[in-house]
C-alpha cells in the first residue's frame, strides 16, 4: 500500500484499514447512510475508497472528495464497530491527503484558508469578527436582511439561521485569571476556553467556572491558550492543527493541575488526541501524551469528582442529546446523565436515537447544510416526542444546532449545556 510520508503526524498503515471486515454493523449508525442508503457514503464504503486511492486504483478526484466531505466525522461507526476500526483517524488522514493533493474550486480554497489558517488561530481576529457579527445582529441589519428576503435570494437564509448570537461581553478578558474554590479545595484545574466560545459562549464558560468552583475546584484560565485545532484537524489542515497544539501544550504546561477541563466535546476529543498530530520521533509527541492524559470533559470530571455543592430543586422534564465527540470520540456516556439525574426535582427521560448526530459536526451545517437540516429535522421529531421542557447536551456546536432546531420546528424546548442546568440548581 502506498503511504504518504508528506502528511505530518500519525499515518495509518495497512492494518488500520484492514480491520474493517465489511460486516455492515456500522451502517445503521452512520447518519449519511441512514439518509441516502448509498454504500459509498457509509463508513465501510469510504474505507474501501481510501484503500483504493492509497493503492492508486482510484484517482484523487472529485467523486472521492465528495464522499469524504459528506462524512460528518461523528465517529458513531467506531462505537458500533466490533473490529475496532479507528475511523476518525482514517478520515482525517484522507482529508489531509485531499488538502495536499487535490485542488478545490477557487471559492472553497479561499474560504477554507481564511477560516482555518487566518481566523480561528488568532484571538484578536475572532474578537473583531465577533464585534462585526454582534453589530449585524443588534443594529437592525439582521432583521432587515431576513425581512427583505435578500438572504434567501443569495441562498444564505438557512446558514444565517445557524449563526451563534454574539455575547455582550467576550470571555477573552478572563484569560489569565484564577477563581478560588468555594469551601475546601478538592482540586486545582485549568480551564480550556475554546475559540468561538469566547465570543458566543462566554456565559457558558462563566457557568462552567462557577459550577467547578462551587464543587471545590480552584479554576485557572491560562493565558496564551488558542483554538484547540479541532476544526482544522477535521478538515485536513494538519499543519495549522499541529501549530495550535504546540502553543496550547506550552500554555497549559504547568504540571500542578489535576486536570485540564473543557466544556466542549469537540475540543476535548481533539485535545485528547494531540499525540496523533505528531510522530513518535518528534519532540512534541511526548509532551502531547502528557497533555492528553490530563484532559477531561467537564461532565466526566465532575462525575468522577462527585458533586459537593448543595443543589436546590429544579422541577422540569429533561432529555439529553449525546454529543458525538463525547460519546463516540471520548467514550463518555454515563457522566452527563449521572449529573442530570443528580439535580433534585428534574425528571430525566431518554431521547430516542440520542447517539445519532444532530447535524452540527463542526462546520458541517455550513458546508453540507441540506444534509445537516435533514438530520436536525429527524432529531427534533424525536425530541418533541419526549415532551421534555429542556434538551441538555455537552457541546457548543450541538447547542447552536439544537436551538436552531427548536425554533425552526416550533418545539418550544429550551436547549442548555449540562453545566448550565447544574448552575441553575446551585443553591445561592
Amino acid at each position: 500500500m502506498v503511504t504518504q510520508a508528506t502528511i505530518p503526524g500519525t499515518v495509518p498503515v495497512y492494518e488500520d484499514f484492514a480491520r474493517c471486515v465489511h460486516c455492515g454493523l456500522c451502517l445503521n449508525h452512520c447518519p449519511t447512510y441512514r439518509l441516502w442508503h448509498l454504500e459509498a457514503d457509509s463508513p465501510r464504503g469510504r474505507v474501501r475508497q481510501m484503500i483504493l486511492v492509497n493503492e492508486r486504483q482510484l484517482p484523487m478526484g472529485s467523486g472521492f472528495v465528495d464522499h469524504i466531505d459528506k462524512c460528518l466525522d461523528c465517529r458513531s461507526c467506531e462505537t458500533a464497530c466490533p473490529s475496532g476500526v479507528e475511523y476518525g483517524k482514517l478520515v482525517e488522514h484522507a482529508r489531509a491527503r485531499i488538502e495536499n493533493e487535490y485542488r478545490r474550486p477557487w471559492f472553497s480554497r479561499v474560504t477554507r484558508s481564511f477560516a482555518f489558517k487566518h481566523l480561528l488561530p488568532f484571538p484578536s481576529r475572532i474578537a473583531t469578527a465577533g464585534k462585526l457579527l454582534r453589530f449585524y445582529q443588534r443594529s437592525g441589519l439582521q432583521a432587515f436582511a431576513r425581512g427583505t428576503g435578500i438572504l434567501k435570494l443569495l441562498g444564505l437564509d438557512e446558514r444565517e439561521r445557524l449563526l451563534p448570537a454574539m455575547d455582550e461581553r467576550f470571555f477573552f478578558d478572563q484569560l489569565g485569571r484564577s477563581f478560588p474554590a468555594v469551601g475546601t479545595r478538592r482540586a486545582r484545574v485549568a480551564f480550556f476556553a475554546g475559540c468561538v466560545a469566547n465570543v458566543a459562549f462566554a456565559r457558558l464558560n462563566e457557568a462552567t467556572i462557577r459550577v467547578l468552583a462551587a464543587n471545590g475546584c480552584e479554576v485557572v484560565v491560562p493565558c496564551g491558550q488558542l483554538c484547540c485545532g479541532a476544526l482544522a484537524a477535521h478538515a485536513g489542515v494538519r499543519e495549522t492543527a499541529r501549530e495550535l497544539a504546540r502553543k496550547n501544550i506550552a500554555a497549559f504546561g504547568n504540571d500542578e493541575f489535576d486536570a485540564i477541563v473543557t466544556n466542549a466535546a469537540g475540543c476535548g476529543s481533539t485535545l485528547k488526541e494531540y499525540d496523533h498530530l505528531f510522530t513518535a520521533n518528534e519532540p512534541e509527541h511526548e509532551a502531547a501524551q502528557a497533555f492528553r492524559s490530563k484532559v477531561r470533559d467537564v461532565t466526566e470530571f465532575l462525575a468522577a469528582l462527585g458533586l459537593s455543592a448543595k443543589l436546590k430543586p429544579v422541577k422540569m422534564r429533561v432529555t439529553y442529546q449525546d454529543s458525538c465527540h463525547l460519546l463516540h470520540g471520548q467514550k463518555v456516556r454515563e457522566a452527563p446523565r449521572q449529573l442530570l439525574k443528580a439535580i433534585p426535582g428534574a425528571e430525566f427521560v431518554e431521547l430516542p436515537y440520542s447517539d445519532i448526530c444532530c447535524g452540527s459536526a463542526g462546520v458541517y451545517n455550513v458546508t453540507q447544510t441540506e444534509a445537516s437540516l435533514e438530520l436536525l429535522a429527524e432529531k427534533m421529531g424525536y425530541a418533541k416526542k419526549t415532551r421534555a421542557q429542556v434538551i441538555a447536551t455537552a457541546n457548543p456546536g450541538c447547542l447552536l444546532q439544537m436551538r436552531a432546531g427548536a425554533e425552526m420546528h416550533g418545539t418550544g424546548q429550551e436547549v442548555l449545556h449540562v453545566v448550565e442546568l447544574l448552575e441553575r440548581a446551585l443553591d445561592g
